[in-house]
């Protein structure tokens, strides 16, 4: 058996006698897939690439809310099959698992309830984004264009008075 086979990679990095170290067929391999981990001859290539959200993340409260929410959920699913399971074995444990399902519904309700109201009210501490479509923006356009129309009606108005009443068909 040759020496190479029997060195282990520390003795196979020197020569013996030799101050300077050498690269072997293998070690180059291992630094190239290590500058290229992808395998070819390109630059490097992230393994994946980040794109943009499709929706914007939840506020902090309304995301505390919702979590909060399906922990009650759970549980309430959780216990509700346990009560089943036990009525069905008739064990003891049946009914006060029977009765904190019920308590536990409830409760899993009020945190449903819970998300919708704090979406809501961060919604109008907030603000919401206005669209061009937005029934607010239209009917503040209809005021704009009736208060234009009256400023251009008082100002022919006005016009007329200077002039005297000049262009009237007949004077009193």
């Amino acid at each position: 058996m040759g020496s190479d086979t029997v060195m282990g990679t520390a003795e196979r990095r020197r020569t013996p006698g030799a101050d300077e170290a050498y690269v072997t067929p293998q070690r180059s391999a291992e630094a190239s897939d290590r500058d290229n981990p992808v395998g070819n001859a390109g630059p490097y290539r992230p393994l994946w690439v980040e794109e943009p959200a499709r929706r914007r993340r939840l506020p902090d409260p309304v995301r505390t809310a919702a979590v909060r929410a399906v922990l009650l959920i759970a549980v309430t699913l959780l216990q509700a099959m346990v009560a089943f399971l036990c009525t069905m074995a008739g064990s003891w444990l049946a009914f006060p698992m029977v009765i904190s399902s019920v308590v536990s519904t409830i409760a899993a309700t009020w945190g449903a309830l819970d998300v919708w109201v704090t979406r809501q009210v961060w919604s109008q501490r907030h603000g919401v984004v206005s669209m061009p479509s937005s029934t607010a923006r239209a009917l503040r356009r209809e005021r704009r264009r009736s208060r234009r129309q009256a400023r251009a009606d008082e100002r022919a108005q006005e016009r007329i008075r200077r002039r005297g009443g000049a262009g009237q068909l007949s004077h009193p």
